[in-house]
């Protein structure tokens, strides 16, 4: 079986998925500080999940961008 070759991504392409990881990575450290600042527990919670769910992005993108590069 033959393995497609892939395709170098175009510098629009990097560019996009440069600033979607720094937005990521922006929103992952805020919402870590969030979790550390709020005194209600479920707040807290709920900003260390969404912390985490922009840390699995970032690592998403991190991911695509190795395989495709």
């Amino acid at each position: 079986m033959q393995q497609r070759q892939q395709q170098p991504m175009d510098a629009k392409t990097l560019t996009i998925l440069k600033d979607q990881m720094e937005h990521e990575a922006v929103a992952c450290k805020k919402y870590e500080a969030y979790s550390m600042e709020f005194s209600d527990q479920n707040l807290a919670q709920h900003a260390g999940n969404l912390a985490n769910h922009h840390k699995q992005h970032f690592e998403a993108l991190f991911q695509y961008l190795n395989t495709h590069n």
